[in-house]
């Protein structure tokens, strides 16, 4: 009974890129309003850093930006957003998507822009879902937002997801969309995803450190959580 009482009162939360659930302390939670984790320890952003080399990075990851500290996440209006972070880049597609509690209701978040400007925009909830499902989506949504000549960079901050598409999907689809460690997660999604994908070759997927002050990708974070506001 002790133990199912504490299974209770510590929250879980699924990792974004070895998808195994892991749980934070209720009260790590109540110290930052707001936050919803997306790594376990073993995958956290720092551990990552360091443990890749100067020539680790994959050719469709961007490169990491420093970062003197860790902050939590917000839940701020696009009005804020603009208001607080302008860091580069200035021009790209950049996704976000998320689920609170995960899983639970989530949202997904797709801003285009260029040299600064917004081209387009989009976001959607999902009364039911989970943080990778949602990521899955805004990439979705970033393609179909984009004619099939456009020439941009998509961004999203789930290592997950470019690994999915750039390294595993293809091997998957060769085997039959077989895994040889178990059933693929998310199929029905990462299937659409490669499709849209392939359709855009001049487009790159990169990956982009979330949360460390990127003006656009807070822009579709703050799209991603715009179903848990009253004002956009």
């Amino acid at each position: 009974m002790a133990a199912l009482a504490y299974a209770h009162r510590v929250p879980r939360f699924r990792c974004q890129v070895c998808e195994a659930d892991f749980d934070v302390a209720q009260a790590a939670l109540d110290r930052y309003p707001g936050w919803r984790p997306r790594y376990c320890r073993a995958h956290s952003p720092r551990k990552r850093s360091a443990g890749r080399g100067a020539s680790g990075s994959a050719r469709s990851v961007a490169p990491r930006t420093r970062r003197t500290a860790t902050r939590s996440e917000e839940n701020l209006t696009l009005d804020e957003v603009l208001a607080k972070y302008s860091g580069d880049p200035v021009t790209g597609v950049f996704t976000d998507g998320s689920a609170v509690p995960n899983p639970g209701p989530g949202g997904w978040g797709v801003v285009w822009v260029e040299r600064g400007e917004i081209v387009s925009k989009a976001h959607g909830h999902d009364p039911d879902t989970t943080n990778n499902r949602m990521e899955l989506r805004a990439l979705i949504e970033a393609f179909r937002m984009l004619p099939d000549d456009a020439a941009v960079d998509v961004h999203t901050d789930s290592e997950l997801c470019v690994n999915t598409i750039t390294k595993w999907a293809p091997a998957w689809e060769r085997r039959g969309w077989k895994r040889k460690t178990g059933p693929i997660s998310n199929l029905d999604l990462v299937r659409e995803l490669l499709e849209r994908y392939r359709a855009h070759p001049d487009c790159r997927l990169r990956w982009i450190a979330g949360h460390a002050g990127h003006r656009w990708n807070e822009y579709a974070d703050s799209l991603a959580t715009a179903w848990m506001r009253s004002a956009l």
